[in-house]
């Protein structure tokens, strides 16, 4: 190796650095751990906010010192390798900007048409089972809606000059699939800002390729709820004219009677709602606002009519009779608190109340020009007769529907505190909005003015005079967090359209410590099996082996911290499964090495000629599975994507370490060769290997037995299929929530199945144990067709009311996740292609490098082979009582299998090239016998190798990892036995026949 001054350089320059980014790692938990001891109490409770608060003290200090630079904590943060929300607990979201939204936007008023409205909905049924963008499928809904419409009429503005009343449809469709894709890139950036205020450590936000759809990662949040609050919120801010309850009295009056319901018990006599009540509410404002006592009497009381007056007399006077046998009274006094300043509901009646005001009737009480909107908290105070009532606001919008102000004028927004001392945020606006605010205040003196953000009313003050420079203020029952949030949105900007929610997890501390926990302990316990194993087998050269396996575990470590990778739990398992592949290239090369020296090779030349033969097939074996992690990265997502990115990594630098870096050690150990320091055959290894010499297996005259086992496992798995009704779907290709419960002790699932049907509406929710007795996870479809905030606590509400049966128990939920129908539709169709398109790469693979199809079409039947088979064994585990779910996890773990098999496939396929070249007039079945025999000592210690930690990952990997290993124990099984007894098999009929047909066709 000639080139072997410049290995050694290299691998010192990679070790070194991967010691330094290292060691940043391990400097950052350091400081994690003085702040977890900083805010634990004497109970062992951990108080996050204390911890955040440790680490936000020591930001900007200095924790680490290299003497030529030091670090601050910041920095050191910021090079450390991160773990995933599986790992240290946190929260993932993925929001999808609504297209709907946008298009409705685009269209403007012409958007109210009946015509409209039906072709949205249709391109929204459109949308779930198709991948087409959403542009397009609106115009494919018009025009099945109205055949002969004009696109363009919909979208063609004057204020729009990419398109005119004469574009043609396809223009259109091209504009709107440009805008919308053109809103996601905007609410990105809008969503980046917020985040980077938001106070977590290593956040992460991306777009998902071709989905339109924005991945959010936050790391130890531990307030969800925050969090979605300030990621979904579009940030609309608006100023409007409130409505004077003097000029709404009729209306309320008309609303009153509409309401009218019988009641024996009732009073004859009722009072005139709009009497001066002793319960008047004064709202506390900030400067510049300030409320006035004389307020109500500067209203415009003229405003109503002669004749509306006389008909609100006598409305008023209809009320009030009453009938001997039967009074009459009206729910409005049960719903509605009227004050001499506002109108107020009960929390607990405002869907009643929501129901009655969306009611056609009533609406035609009021003006064209009014919208309702709530207040967006409750009123608040222990002396307040108020408290718990939020204000209903009657708002004025200009003719067009329009707000007086809005928000774009904001240039700058901060929390703040008013002059009592409560939580505010202070708003500064641009030269623009500072004069149209000069004028609104000027002319609206007297009256309140609503400060609208996303429909909700945070204050509503009355102007005292007017208001110049642009300079205002928000005040409200806020914390001194909400006060932050809410400034942090206004200066990041409004989102270009409501985003939903259409995936989520949550994942709690403590379940992260134990996922460490027992991550850690499999690399351990895989790591040591492959140590002692490969010392026993090959003695001083599996010394070598091993070091290389170390090496190869410190780079891989070392280059996932400067790429910013961070270290999830499939990720874990990718390291397990890496330490079983990678002594597979030290096997090859040592086989290779005993092979020469049995020819009679003195050491130096037989290790020479053994890295020399072995590299082809170390390369071929390695390309195939580096492919499938590749196909794995980019259809995958979330963990999965954490899992491939492992695999990735672990290849290429095993590759090296097992290639490169052990030669440069066997070679020096080696010496000149009369005197060497390293063996590659012990006396355990040379029993085994006379052994498997002597058998000389014939496994072409076998292949049918073969086939006819395969075939009934997989019948076996069909049947089992047929008996459950299907196959066992996880939540992520179905969609649903599901949420992880945990009691004080062993609970029964059908009792709590039972517990959770009536609350969720008769849908009774799947229950199983998850990893312990005491451990539920429960998932749910109630609802999932429903992507809203509200619609996720009403679920967890009922989940909560359900398991109150259970009390005594004390239920937590560790972690929870959510995954609406159409991500679910498209995790499950990207899962279907990946699995297909990694079968066509390999195939093509396969025939470039051996040049006949016969040996690419072994390889993608095997392959075939062995997904069916897992599916199978899958299928056969869960009949048997054990709960095993298909789905992203499951995939990559097939993807992994198909890796793993063609990698032993290509060995066997490349002596096969070898022999033929050498025996070439051998018959073709003693050929294919020989080069499996010839294979199967590196054949089975690969296997035994990799086997032994995915085994260990299955015992000790956890609960959310179990399938996942479970899978690869199967397939590390059948893969090796596939390559055996179907791969070459499947080479050998083929070929014969085709020989026979090409001797038909001469004759």
């Amino acid at each position: 190796m000639s080139e072997k001054g410049a290995i050694k350089w290299l691998a010192i320059i990679l070790g070194v650095l991967s010691v330094y980014y290292l060691s940043f790692t391990l400097v950052h938990y350091k400081v994690q751990s003085e702040a977890e001891a900083y805010a634990t109490d004497k109970n062992g409770n951990i108080d996050f906010a204390q911890k955040q608060h440790y680490l936000d003290s020591v930001a900007n200090v200095t924790v680490y010192n290299l003497g030529f630079r030091s670090f601050t904590y910041e920095e050191v943060q910021k090079r450390a390798l991160s773990l995933g929300l599986d790992l240290q607990g946190g929260m993932h979201l993925v929001l999808e900007v609504s297209p709907a939204d946008i298009v409705k936007a685009l269209a403007g008023a012409r958007a109210k048409t009946g015509d409209f409205e039906k072709a949205l909905k249709l391109a929204q049924q459109k949308q779930q089972n198709s991948q087409a963008p959403f542009g397009t499928l609106f115009a494919e809904a018009y025009k099945e809606v109205k055949p002969d419409a004009n696109l363009a009429r919909l979208f063609a503005n004057p204020g729009n000059k990419e398109l005119t009343f004469n574009s043609s449809d396809e223009e259109v469709v091209a504009y709107l699939n440009k805008e919308i894709n053109g809103a996601v890139d905007r609410a990105f950036e809008v969503l980046r800002r917020r985040i980077d205020k938001f106070g977590v450590a290593n956040p992460a936000i991306q777009k998902l390729p071709t989905s339109g759809r924005i991945q959010v990662e936050l790391p130890g949040v531990d307030d969800p709820e925050r969090a979605k609050k300030l990621l979904s919120g579009v940030a609309k801010l608006e100023f409007y004219r409130v409505y004077p309850l003097t000029d709404l009295q009729y209306a309320l009056l008309q609303l009153r009677d509409y309401l009218k319901i019988e009641d024996k018990a009732a009073q004859a006599e009722e009072k005139n709602p709009f009497e001066e009540s002793n319960a008047k509410q004064k709202e506390e404002v900030s400067n510049p606002f300030e409320e006035t006592s004389d307020s109500i009497a500067q209203a415009q009381t003229d405003s109503l009519k002669a004749a509306d007056s006389l008909q609100a007399k006598q409305v008023q006077a209809d009320s009030t009779k009453s009938d001997s046998l039967q009074i009459k009274r009206s729910r409005f006094d049960e719903l509605f608190v009227l004050t001499g300043y506002g109108v107020y509901v009960s929390v607990e009646d405002t869907a009643e109340v929501n129901k009655i005001l969306r009611d056609e009737m009533v609406r035609s009480f009021f003006p064209s020009n009014l919208r309702i909107l709530w207040a967006a908290k409750p009123e608040a105070g222990v002396d307040n007769p108020l408290a718990g009532k939020l204000e209903l606001y009657f708002i004025e919008t200009r003719r067009d529907g329009k707000p007086l102000l809005e928000g774009d004028v904001i240039a700058d927004a901060r929390p703040d505190y008013d002059e009592n001392g409560r939580p505010s945020v202070s708003m500064s606006m641009n030269a623009e909005g500072a004069r149209k605010w000069a004028k609104i205040t000027r002319e609206n003196i007297g009256q309140r003015i609503a400060i609208v953000l996303d429909n909700y009313v945070y204050t509503a003050p009355t102007v005292q005079s007017e208001i110049t420079g642009g300079n205002s203020s928000i005040t409200g029952n806020f914390t001194v967090e909400e006060a932050a949030d809410l400034a942090n949105v206004l200066k990041a900007g409004k989102l270009p359209a409501p985003v939903r929610i259409v995936e989520e997890a949550v994942v709690g501390p403590s379940l992260g410590k134990e996922s460490i926990r027992q991550g850690i302990l499999s690399i351990v316990l895989g790591f040591i099996l492959v140590l002692a194993f490969m010392a026993v087998y090959y003695g001083s050269s599996g010394w070598v082996a091993n070091f290389a396996l170390f090496i190869n575990l410190l780079f891989i470590f070392g280059v996932l911290a400067p790429l910013g990778a961070v270290l999830t739990l499939p990720g874990i398992a990718g390291i397990v499964l890496t330490i079983g592949m990678a002594v597979d290239a030290n096997v090859l090369i040592y086989e290779r090495i005993r092979e020469e020296l049995k020819h009679g090779l003195p050491l130096v030349g037989a290790i020479e000629k053994g890295y020399t033969k072995a590299l082809s097939s170390i390369i071929d074996a390695n390309v195939t599975t580096f492919l499938t992690g590749l196909i794995l990265y980019i259809f995958g997502s979330g963990p999965v994507q954490g899992f491939a990115i492992i695999l990735l990594i672990g290849i290429v630098c095993s590759v090296f370490s097992s290639v490169f870096v052990s030669r440069l050690v066997v070679e020096y150990l080696a010496g000149d060769g009369k005197k060497p320091r390293i063996n590659f055959i012990t006396t355990f290894t040379r029993k085994v290997s006379e052994w498997l010499d002597s058998q000389n297996f014939d496994f072409i005259a076998n292949r049918k037995k073969a086939y006819i086992f395969s075939s009934v496992v997989i019948v076996l798995g069909i049947v089992a299929t047929l008996i459950m009704g299907g196959f066992n779907l996880g939540v992520d290709f179905k969609g649903g929530r599901s949420y992880v419960v945990e009691f004080d002790k062993a609970v029964s699932t059908q009792e709590v199945r039972a517990a959770l049907a009536p609350v969720f509406e008769n849908k009774a929710p799947e229950v199983k144990l998850f990893g312990a007795n005491n451990r539920l996870k429960i998932t749910t479809s109630y609802l999932i067709d429903d992507a809203s905030d509200a619609a996720d606590n009403t679920v967890r509400e009922a989940l909560e009311k359900g398991l109150n049966q259970f009390s005594e128990m004390n239920p937590k939920v560790l972690s929870s996740s959510k995954v609406g129908a159409t991500i679910a539709d498209d995790i499950r169709s990207t899962s279907q292609v990946a699995v297909v398109f990694s079968l066509i790469v390999i195939f093509l693979y396969i025939l470039l490098r051996f040049r006949q199809w016969q040996y690419s079409l072994g390889a993608v039947v095997a392959l075939f082979h062995d997904a069916f088979v897992v599916l199978s064994a899958y299928q056969l585990a869960n009949l048997l009582g054990f709960s095993l779910e298909i789905d992203q996890v499951f995939i990559a773990a097939i993807l992994t299998i198909i890796g793993y098999s063609i990698n032993d496939t290509v060995v066997i396929f490349d002596r096969i090239r070898e022999y033929r070249t050498e025996f070439g007039s051998m018959p073709l079945g003693v050929l294919l016998n020989k080069a499996i025999n010839q294979t199967l000592s590196r054949t089975i210690i690969t296997a035994l190798t990799t086997f032994l930690v995915v085994f260990v990952l299955l015992l000790f990997g956890g609960e959310v990892l179990r399938g996942f290993a479970f899978a690869l124990v199967v397939g590390v099984i059948f893969g090796t036995y596939s390559s055996v007894f179907i791969a070459a098999p499947i080479v050998y009929d083929f070929t014969k026949k085709n020989a026979t047909k090409k001797a038909v066709d001469n004759a």
